[in-house]
């Protein structure tokens, strides 16, 4: 009988006439493609250590590998082999035979045996000693440790002693007679320190890296790096712009990457940059705001180059002053008398509380731009801008950053704010604002002392003590570290809009524009 079921098994195979002079070279197999062209036979593989691992699965150690060497399509799996457009079968990539006579051509899942058990065992430990070793750094690594560019120091700074006496350990003990093998449930254990481990490493790795979630739960950072008085109150805000800024986010990343001629998101640029979540770009802005740090710094703490800063802060900035812009922030007179306080009782034609501030800039190279950003008031080059607020606090009005130079008058007429007042509004001015023959409607201003009447001084301590807003909320604006000292002429973002955008986030900063999104 098994006579007859060999000759049919053979017929089988040599079912059809033709084919070519092939051979299978594995053991124990028969297959020829002389009479047979329902299989397909298949060369070894190029890579070295594929061909070894072909040589290993079909039992052929030693064996010579030439050009006419085959392996028939018999010992592959019905996926491992495919049909291509010319009609010829070949092999999925990387493919290994597995179906052979001595396994009954079938895979069996054989029980893992005690050697695999310590295999398994050996495998997990050296996993806990490389996780313990990457803790050890996290933890060590810190301060000018993590600017260190010798191999010798930072193997100073992240090594573990006892780390390195367990390892050590673990290298002496291979006595195998005398230790008892590793059980399951050691393995178990071993798996749950892995995990364990690894949730430690993972809760280190976000309190290293510098972003939003970081600080999410301490409100004073929040308010030190934004302005923002709260978490909360940041994410209202995130919530009024986050519809807009996948679109902003997806053109300016296509623009950088088509100057650098890569593409925007392959994998192989994610692994050698790391790319900033919107919401931390929007952080990495408000903290060159708000603290004033230099881009070098924020590459540094961002984890990302300096040049993809200085892209994420023109981006934002450019974004911000066009979406908080597109909003009128220009009041009604309706709307002014609606929110009217009462301190303005005697004053409630009021629109605008007006007043000028100056910021100091890079000295200029050329001679004639000195003479005109030099301010005598600052002693130093400066640009001037012109801020309104309305009687209940909110900016109103900003005007363009011009030299400091410029007088008062000068800048009021140049804003373009005079064509906003009407005959039945009145603006409050400082007594330096001569603006009375440019205006058409009423200015409240404090005369000068030499022709202050008796009668005007109680009117002239009123509107002082009413102006002490408007230069509230410039000193508030001017907190932002990066009006504080001078600033750096840069190239790539804009300084008046920078500016614009300081004096629009005051009025989402914990005022009701916001408190309405907090819950």
């Amino acid at each position: 009988m098994s006579k007859i079921r060999k000759r049919e098994d053979r017929v089988k195979l040599q079912r059809a006439e033709g084919g070519n002079t092939h051979h299978c070279c594995v053991p124990l197999c028969t297959a020829g493609g002389r009479f047979n062209k329902m299989l397909s036979f298949h060369c070894f593989p190029k890579d070295p250590e594929l061909r070894a691992q072909w040589l290993m699965e079909i039992r052929r150690h030693g064996f010579t590998v030439t050009t006419s060497s085959r392996v028939c399509s018999r010992h592959f799996e019905t996926g491992d082999i495919f049909v291509s457009s010319s009609g010829k079968r070949c092999l999925q990539p990387k493919v290994v035979p597995s179906l052979f006579h001595w396994n009954n051509f079938s895979k069996k899942t054989e029980r893992p045996g005690v050697l695999e058990h310590r295999v398994k065992y050996e495998t997990i430990s050296g996993e806990i000693d490389e996780l313990r070793l990457q803790l050890g750094s996290y933890q060590s690594t810190q301060g000018l440790q993590r600017f260190a560019t010798s191999p010798d120091e930072i193997r100073d700074y992240t090594s573990d002693p006892a780390a390195e006496d367990a390892q050590q350990s673990v290298t002496r003990d291979h006595d195998y007679c005398s230790v008892p093998e590793p059980s399951a449930a050691a393995a178990e254990d071993l798996s749950k320190d892995v995990e364990s481990l690894r949730k430690e490493i993972q809760e280190l790795r976000v309190q290293r890296e510098f972003g939003l979630q970081r600080f999410a739960g301490s409100d004073t950072d929040i308010q030190f790096y934004t302005r923002f008085p709260s978490y909360n109150h940041l994410m209202a805000f995130w919530v009024l712009i986050e519809p807009c800024i996948y679109k902003m986010i997806q053109d300016s990343r296509a623009k950088s990457a088509a100057n650098t001629d890569e593409e925007v998101l392959t994998p192989a640029r994610t692994q050698t940059r790391q790319l900033l979540q919107p919401v931390d770009e929007f952080f990495l802005f408000l903290v060159f705001l708000s603290v004033g740090l230099k881009e070098r710094d924020l590459a540094h703490r961002f984890n990302i180059h300096q040049s993809t800063v200085s892209r994420i802060i023109a981006t934002w900035t450019s974004f911000l002053a066009t979406a908080l812009g597109s909003q009128c922030i220009w009041l009604t007179r309706a709307e002014v008398q609606a929110y009217l306080p009462k301190e303005f009782k005697d004053f409630s034609d009021t629109q605008v509380i007006l007043d000028c501030t100056e910021l100091r800039c890079q000295t200029p190279s050329s001679p004639l731009l000195q003479s005109e950003t030099y301010s005598s008031y600052k002693s130093h080059c400066t640009m001037k801008a012109l801020v309104g607020i309305a009687p209940h606090g909110p900016v109103t009005f900003i005007s363009d950053l011009y030299a400091g130079s410029v007088s008062d008058k000068e800048l009021f007429k140049q804003s373009g704010i005079a064509e906003k007042l009407t005959e039945d509004m009145a603006v409050m001015v400082d007594k330096g604002f001569l603006i009375t023959d440019c205006c058409k409607c009423k200015v409240y201003r404090p005369p000068f002392l030499s022709k202050q009447k008796k009668n005007q001084v109680k009117e002239t301590q009123a509107t002082v003590r009413l102006r002490v807003h408007v230069e509230r909320v410039i000193r508030r604006i001017k907190q932002n570290k990066l009006f504080d000292g001078i600033i750096t002429m840069s190239p790539v973002y804009n300084i008046s809009q920078l500016f614009a955008v300081a004096c629009m986030l005051s009025n989402y900063q914990n005022t009701a524009l916001v408190k309405k999104q907090v819950k």
